[in-house]
């Protein structure tokens, strides 16, 4: 079979889009693969050496110099080959067409695309075979360029030339742009119509209150000054009257002490079980408990030598809360007339607490843990720094040594800490 020399990339294009039998060859004889072949016929009577460099070039390559630099005609041709393979044949990826730009080949051997980027041009345009040097002369370099190449630098040009003319305002515009300022409306929102157009001077606003702060500040030491016991705070002295001791108590159903029966409890002395109360409510029309409740309760109770009623002691009101909603009634300062906290040893009690941590909240107030005078230790508590007061579950006698007990214990903690709650 006769070899005709022609360029390989449009002859092998030309057979791809004819539709041309491709056949392989090796010693002009037919091979059935195209590993073992040395030439590929693209025709009856042309068939070219499959290391036939082409004109199209490998990526990465800037100026490409050498026959190596260009895919061979067996690359070009087995990339057509295996257009519908997933992944390229194993020993045939090294020097090849790489997936990634395969699919442009193969639309440009089929005629979908017209030209690439990467196909350097014919000898017809250009006398210098592919691989050879380029001349360092611009005459050279001149016909390796293409009409993309061309207009590009012919912008480049025009982008750096010091001639440039300097744009110049028309005057008509310039009246007209005028004119639209003249009748805009800015737009205003809830933030910008707060702010003021002129600049404002409180100069003198400000002295005058510098001067009103400074002559109360100057008269605070020299008031009259109540006498308060040294352990209490500057603060303390200046407590309103009517600011009675709070006594915060658990909310849990499982608790001995509830707002059904802790007025009794603590005012008259007598235990009464938390169901029992609270059907005893029902039966009255209250079946839910009150949130708030107060407490009078008679300090420095009567002798045997002062029966007189002068003698009889002062009368001591207490406030009794289950939950921070309710002690909210109080303001923001609730929590520093909160003198006692009960507890059934459960954590989640404290959650809404100013202090939820039970150390930290025990240091700020009293903790009393109520319990069956027959119920183990509750380890819970063991080191919350509270004080466990035993009820006995059938004799009622003895109810009152209990109660006692809780006042005393209240008394001596709040005179300690916070004495200007009570009453002198």
């Amino acid at each position: 079979m006769d070899s005709t020399t022609g360029d390989p990339l449009l002859t092998l294009r030309q057979a791809v889009k004819s539709k041309t039998p491709i056949t392989y060859l090796s010693n002009n004889e037919p091979t059935p693969t195209l590993l073992a072949a040395s030439h590929i016929s693209l025709g009856p009577s042309l068939s070219l050496p499959k290391s036939s460099a082409t004109r199209y070039t490998k990526p990465g390559l800037s100026n490409p110099t050498s026959p190596a630099d260009f895919y061979t005609l067996e690359a070009i041709y087995l990339a057509w080959l295996l257009r519908d393979a997933p992944v390229p044949k194993s020993g045939l990826a090294v020097g090849f067409v790489s997936v990634t730009e395969r699919k442009s080949v193969v639309e440009w051997l089929e005629g979908k695309v017209a030209d690439l980027e990467r196909i350097r041009p014919l000898a017809s345009d250009s006398t210098t075979p592919p691989g050879t040097p380029k001349h360092g002369g611009t005459a050279a370099a001149a016909p390796l360029s293409t009409p993309k190449h061309a207009a590009h630098a012919h912008a480049l040009d025009a982008t750096a030339s010091p001639s440039k003319k300097r744009y110049v305002t028309d005057a008509q515009d310039t009246e007209v742009v005028k004119r639209i300022k003249q009748n805009e409306i800015e737009l205003r929102d809830r933030n910008t119509v707060l702010r003021g157009v002129k600049p404002n001077n409180f100069t003198a606003l400000h002295a005058s209150f510098t001067e009103k702060l400074k002559k109360l500040k100057d008269a605070k030491p020299g008031g009259a000054s109540a006498p308060a016991p040294s352990a209490g705070p500057p603060l303390q002295a200046r407590k309103a009257k009517n600011m009675f001791p709070i006594i915060m108590i658990s909310s849990s159903p499982t608790a001995l002490i509830t707002m059904y029966n802790v007025k009794r409890f603590l005012q008259e002395a007598v235990f009464e079980p938390s169901s029992t109360a609270r059907e005893r409510a029902a039966a009255a029309g209250n079946p839910r408990a009150e949130d708030l409740l107060h407490i009078d309760r008679r300090r420095d109770p009567p002798t045997a030598s002062s029966a007189s009623p002068s003698k009889l002691g002062t009368v001591q009101r207490y406030f009794v809360v289950d939950s921070t909603d309710a002690l909210q009634k109080f303001g923001a300062d609730a929590w520093e007339r909160v003198v006692c906290v009960t507890t059934t040893g459960q954590a989640w009690q404290f959650r809404p607490y100013k202090w939820n941590e039970p150390r930290t909240l025990f240091h700020h107030v009293k903790g009393i843990y109520f319990t069956w005078a027959n119920d183990p230790p509750n380890v819970k508590i063991k080191d919350w720094n509270v004080t466990e007061l035993k009820i006995d579950p059938h004799r009622r006698h003895v109810d009152k040594s209990v109660v006692a007990h809780f006042w005393q214990l209240i008394d001596d903690w709040t005179l300690t800490n916070k004495p200007w709650l009570l009453k002198s």
